[in-house]
């Protein structure tokens, strides 16, 4: 990774923006996945929305993730960084998850909701290996 000082400041001023993003994220995630248990197991159409608005606020803080990691992935020229980080709900999902409201979409959304946690996890640990390459720069 041939880069000047001034891209690797800017790399890690960007990577100081995108690991709290990353952790708000994460805190989403957790709190739709207690919310999807609380819903799996007989919870109903207010865990239904409470999870729901936390999976909307994640989303939300999915895309800056998103655009920060091709701010990053530009600053950092030759690094390939994944930056398709966006969550994989479709609108059918949410749909079925409160008209259909059973076990059947609760354990879909859930195991939706735990991919995207993992996906998270994962990005996560990159940016804190890929900041820590940098510091060492």
């Amino acid at each position: 990774m041939e880069n000047s000082p001034q891209q690797i400041q800017s790399a890690k001023s960007t990577i100081r923006q995108l690991l709290p993003l990353i952790e708000q994220a994460e805190r989403k995630f957790k709190s739709a996945r207690n919310w999807g248990f609380v819903d799996i197991f007989g919870g109903g159409l207010i865990s239904d929305f409470i999870k729901h608005s936390h999976l909307n606020s994640a989303s939300i803080i999915m895309n800056d993730i998103q655009h920060n990691l091709q701010i990053l992935q530009q600053q950092l020229n030759g690094l390939v960084i994944p930056t398709d980080y966006r969550m994989q709900m479709g609108g059918f999902s949410t749909f079925g998850d409160f008209i259909f409201d059973g076990a059947v979409f609760d354990i879909y959304m859930q195991s939706k909701i735990m991919s995207s946690l993992e996906q998270v996890r994962d990005l996560k640990n990159k940016i804190l290996q890929l900041d820590a390459v940098l510091n060492k720069m």
